[in-house]
């Protein structure tokens, strides 16, 4: 079956959008691909259509549950043999993923990014012929993208280890920086990328900087003005998230909240709502949006700045899929930038700890493992950012990954333990007998350590887990891991204060780039031009007029914000004051002190008891910068 007879007969299209055609071309030719389409444009296909022509499976890479949840019930409905491998799924529903990946009988399954580099999941599938990685999501590969994930990095290497045969990106947002990072590491050439452009000109794009306290009636007339219709607002805190919906439908709007810190079934049930309401109000944080396919939105809010421009495009792509005129519009100001940037700051550890965590790494032995957890508490440093410093650590070539593990299974038995093992021949019932006799029996669950099994045993760790996996599938035990560990090989051992110094010098570049990043989005609010084409012209493209459809472009006019630069007032002076003379930071640097007094959580403060002090988050409204140089400059 060609092409076009499976787009006509399977998925029920007569043609194909712009740019799918020239993708699926190059896969099927088993060339790697990357695909930067704007959100719905039709990115799912360029995988879908070809995975059920290639011979072998094809792994769709996505970081979105929602996503995956989608898009498995879509191909299920066309009766494609799809599953999904994610947190949510019951015992019994990923014993049947896995048997069936074993019989042969998926032509696409979709994981998470961390999936791959799992133990047990790549025991599952380095022998089954993988003809297509599709990564989504991808710019999050580029040091440059808005969203850097260290996880990323390590794809191209688990698909060189698995012998894929080519691999799909595709992404929604991406500079040209991030577009030659993502051909560069897939070794995409130029006729294999196709870039279909960002301008939608059925958004009606408006900039209404407006202060916080008038902020939300301003929403509320604003939507009386506009047209009804299915309606996001992006705030940045979940509590704020929460606040606005409550007001709103007080006020008679139907809205509800969705954020991150949610339960999941209240999650889904807001979404499902959302999905079939003509008129829903949506009122949440960058957690909702991202895989959600609904046509008609008519109306985008940012209630609160866009942490980045990736965001606020990604954010507005989400309206008007269905090609009719939609409204979006920024309520934001300079006032959110104090909480967008300490954010930023937040995540950047002080020089010291970094010489810890350098420390730490180098005085190993040769092959060792670590749990990124109890590294992140020793070092005070973030676990996002741990595993971004062990990445920097590998790519410089002084570590080198092996295969993350479980240092401990817990299992329970389905059926008696005697009927497990008599169901087996002499050598393998001896085998398992001997590893059960290595675990530990508790009432319900028994746990087993892999590593001191194997060792005790004179077994290969390998073959452990593969008998886990296999007595799974068969329903005979139910199989839970804990205790993440990295395992590393130390393949060199450079001077330390150099390392430290080249660590830190990356990180705080980092951080110089993501603020840069949110000052770009100021300078979006700020330019007296077409706001359409200023926005294009990041991503690198020239629409070569005005749009004539922003609100620059039809008023000729620009509510000025200001940057977030500013010294400390005498008020804050005295908060700062107070701090130091209490003598509350233990470690004696600027940066934590600066976390303290603006309430920015750190490991070790999110265990700590001085956080009821009330100077914690004294200072939460003041700019991170301000009260960084304001300590260094007390305690030179």
């Amino acid at each position: 079956m060609t092409a076009h007879e499976t787009l006509q007969e399977t998925f029920g299209f007569d043609s194909f959008r712009d740019g799918q055609e020239t993708i699926i071309a190059q896969i099927l030719k088993g060339n790697s691909a990357l695909a930067v389409f704007p959100t719905g444009s039709g990115k799912s296909l360029c995988y879908q259509l070809p995975a059920l022509l290639l011979p072998g499976l094809t792994i769709v890479i996505s970081p979105l549950i929602a996503l995956m949840k989608d898009q498995v019930d879509f191909l299920l409905k066309r009766s494609i043999k799809v599953a999904r491998l994610d947190s949510t799924l019951t015992a019994d529903e990923t014993r049947k993923v896995y048997s069936d990946l074993k019989a042969g009988s998926l032509k696409l399954l979709y994981v998470a990014p961390e999936r791959i580099s799992n133990e047990r999941f790549f025991a599952s599938i380095e022998a089954i012929p993988i003809s297509l990685m599709v990564i989504d999501e991808a710019h999050c590969i580029s040091e440059w993208g808005h969203n850097f994930r260290p996880e990323y990095l390590k794809l191209a290497i688990a698909a060189k280890k698995l012998k894929v045969e080519c691999v799909l990106t595709l992404t929604a947002t991406a500079t040209p920086s991030v577009v030659e990072d993502i051909r560069r590491e897939f070794d995409i050439s130029s006729e294999a990328y196709v870039n279909t452009g960002f301008h939608r000109p059925n958004l009606h794009l408006v900039f209404s900087p407006t202060p916080v306290c008038d902020r939300l009636e301003v929403l509320k007339e604003k939507l009386v003005q506009t047209p009804v219709g299915p309606t996001i607002i992006y705030v940045t805190l979940q509590k704020a998230a929460e606040q606005v919906a409550e007001e709103l439908a007080v006020s008679g709007h139907p809205a509800r909240a969705y954020h991150a810190g949610m339960k999941n079934d209240q999650r889904a049930k807001t979404q499902d709502w959302f999905m079939a309401s003509s008129d829903g109000i949506v009122v949440a944080t960058i957690a909702f949006g991202m895989g959600i396919d609904k046509s008609d939105i008519r109306r985008v809010y940012h209630y609160n700045l866009p942490k980045t421009l990736e965001n606020y495009s990604q954010e507005i792509g989400r309206a008007g899929r269905d090609g009719k005129p939609s409204h979006c519009e920024v309520l934001g100001s300079d006032e959110d930038l104090v909480v967008l940037e300490n954010f930023i700051y937040g995540d950047t550890p002080a020089k010291e700890n970094i010489c810890t965590f350098v420390e730490f790494i180098l005085s190993q032995e040769k092959v060792f493992d670590v749990s990124i957890y109890q590294l992140s508490q020793f070092t005070n440093i973030r676990p996002l950012v741990v595993s971004t410093l062990l990445t920097y650590l590998e790519l410089e070539g002084i570590i080198k990954f092996t295969s993350p593990f479980y240092s401990e299974y817990k299992f329970k038995y389905l059926i008696p333990k005697e009927e497990v093992l008599e169901s087996f021949d002499p050598v393998r019932k001896d085998f398992l007998k001997n590893v059960f006799a290595e675990a530990d029996e508790k009432k319900t669950w028994s746990y087993l350590n892999l590593d001191l099994a194997a060792k005790n045993l004179g077994e290969e760790r390998n073959r452990i887990v593969k008998a886990f996996n296999f007595l799974e599938e068969k329903g005979k035990l139910e199989v839970g891991v804990t205790g993440l560990r990295q395992g590393i090989h130390l393949l060199q051992q450079p001077n330390a204060r150099e390392v430290s110094e080249a660590l830190a010098e990356k990180v705080f570049r980092n951080e110089r780039r993501n603020i840069e990043r949110t000052e770009q989005v100021i300078e979006l609010l700020n330019v007296e031009d077409c706001k359409t084409r200023y926005l294009l012209e990041y991503f690198g493209e020239d629409l070569g007029k005005e749009c004539g459809h922003c609100s620059y472009c039809e008023t000729g006019k620009v509510d000025q914000v200001r940057s977030v630069g500013r010294t400390l007032n005498s008020s804050e002076q005295g908060q700062l004051d107070k701090f130091l003379k209490e003598g509350l930071f233990e470690m004696k640097t600027p940066r934590e002190g600066a976390r303290f007094l603006c309430g920015i959580f750190t490991p070790k403060l999110s265990r700590s008891q001085v956080t009821r002090n009330p100077l914690f988050g004294a200072l939460e409204q003041t700019p991170f910068k301000a009260v960084l140089q304001a300590l260094e400059e007390r305690l030179r």
